[in-house]
């Protein structure tokens, strides 16, 4: 985060967003505070808060894309939630608490994941050493053998234990042997296809069970974790599979889960960023209802307000602090108003920026401008089926008319509409490609475009294909 200015962030940004520059700008700035405010003095590092940001347009126009982007970019704890997906405490549905609980799993993810990157050049030797054993059943007794004469010991005549059998050094030899020649074919991909069966962890949920006064959010799995002892279970896997497998087990037996715990608390509370998308449907539209508390929408606000505020929330790993985490509101507000909002959520999102629709112009950039963009990802599909499509200048001039006369006409549904119109143009090559040999070169042109865009379609048969 320190390499990068307001300046270079934006020049990130711009690689995948098309416009929006006072958005960019915004989070930009809000990105440089967080480094700046690490360099700052210790007192005066905890008075300093983030300012949160309200982004304000239609859908479709970048909100998610920039606030997710601006997370990979400082390698930050990202979470993405929607408002209507909760409900004040004490009624039926998710509890806003939920929302740190879900950003620390997610730090965890990201700081354990970088720490088996750290330890993967071991963990992929630990993996192949295992695997040639279960490859030559080299192992002198299994688990469960080794379980069993643990308890013939504690309740047996140890002399009647069968003794060990030594190996002789020809024995010896052969076997070793016989591993080096396997380790060579293993590394030279010659049994990626042979079954060898492993333990791993079993996950599966038991029977969900609701107790009174406990959030539903709780998992009681997690409540007993460290007293009940880990379940295992067998698999027949590949060894192509179970290489993975092996090696994400060896590389978890590297890493200190401690540590990568309190660094994932730490990240999330210092770094962690929540993207709210849909806030101004939690918006009160009218007050004088009428019918009984809004538990769906002001309750919810209610609740939101302790954790943009900054508070502690309890979490299976501890409590975590909420205080330094940048909150992202995001609403089209078409219907509710910013001001519809409770004023003192209000207050907590200092920074309004309005994102503006897309025009013509936007469209078509979108088309080729990013470095993911969809030209791009519609090539690539294509070109896996033997099809490598082309498109002139004038066909991605047709397209980008299409879809702004589309969302000026019908619902304006922002770069999503480019989708429909890339599906609805390519549907005829898309089916038939599978039966493609040899391969084929295909241009669009904007003659194609029109073609199997009929203009009785324009509003009415795109509708099906939107997102």
């Amino acid at each position: 985060m320190s390499e990068l200015t307001p300046k270079q962030v934006v020049a990130e940004l711009d690689k995948y967003i098309i416009g929006q520059d006072d958005a960019k700008r915004e989070v930009a700035i809000a990105l440089r505070n967080r480094y700046r405010r690490s360099l700052l003095p210790e007192d005066l590092k905890e008075e300093v808060t983030p300012k949160n940001i309200l982004m304000i347009g239609p859908t479709g126009v970048g909100k998610t894309e920039i606030a997710r982007r601006m997370a990979k970019i400082v390698d930050a704890p990202f979470l993405k939630v929607e408002a209507t997906k909760f409900t004040e405490v004490g009624y039926v549905g998710r509890d806003v608490d939920s929302i740190v609980k879900d950003l620390v799993d997610v730090s965890i993810r990201l700081v354990k994941q970088q720490r088996r990157e750290s330890v993967k050049e071991k963990a992929e030797k630990n993996a192949e050493e295992e695997l040639l054993d279960l490859l030559l059943q080299d192992k002198s007794i299994s688990k469960k053998q080794r379980d069993q004469n643990f308890f013939s010991m504690l309740f047996q005549n140890p002399n009647q234990l069968p003794k060990p059998v030594t190996e002789t050094d020809e024995e010896k030899q052969e076997r070793l042997s016989r591993r080096e020649q396997m380790r060579r074919d293993l590394r030279n991909g010659l049994l990626e296809n042979e079954i060898i069966e492993i333990e791993v962890e079993d996950n599966s949920s038991g029977i969900g069970i609701e107790i009174a006064g406990i959030s539903p959010d709780i998992n009681m799995g997690d409540m007993f974790q460290g007293i009940l002892p880990q379940k295992t279970k067998t698999r027949k896997v590949s060894v192509s599979e179970g290489r993975k497998i092996l090696e994400n087990q060896e590389a978890d037996k590297l890493i200190d889960m401690d540590s990568v715990i309190d660094s994932a608390i730490y990240r999330a509370e210092q770094f962690g960023i929540v993207f709210i998308d849909e806030i101004d449907k939690i918006a009160r539209k009218n007050k004088a209802t009428g019918h009984g508390p809004d538990v769906s929408g002001e309750g919810v606000q209610r609740d939101i307000l302790p954790l943009v505020e900054g508070c502690s929330v309890n979490t299976k790993y501890g409590p975590v602090k909420t205080d330094y985490m940048l909150f992202i509101g995001a609403g089209a507000f078409n219907v509710a108003s910013v001001d519809d909002l409770i004023p003192e959520l209000q207050g907590r999102f200092p920074v309004h920026v309005n994102l503006n629709p897309l025009s013509k112009e936007d469209l078509k950039l979108i088309l080729t401008k990013p470095e993911n963009s969809l030209i791009k990802q519609y090539t690539a599909l294509l070109s896996m089926d033997g099809v490598n499509i082309s498109f002139t200048e004038d066909a991605l001039e047709e397209i980008a008319e299409y879809a702004d006369m589309a969302n000026r006409n019908v619902i304006n549904t922002g770069a999503r509409r480019l989708h429909t119109i890339i599906e609805n143009v390519l549907d005829e090559i898309s089916f038939h490609a599978g039966d493609v040999n040899p391969p084929v070169d295909v241009t669009i042109d904007r003659e194609y475009v029109k073609q199997h865009i009929k203009d009785e379609l324009k509003e009415i048969d795109l509708n099906k294909f939107m997102i």
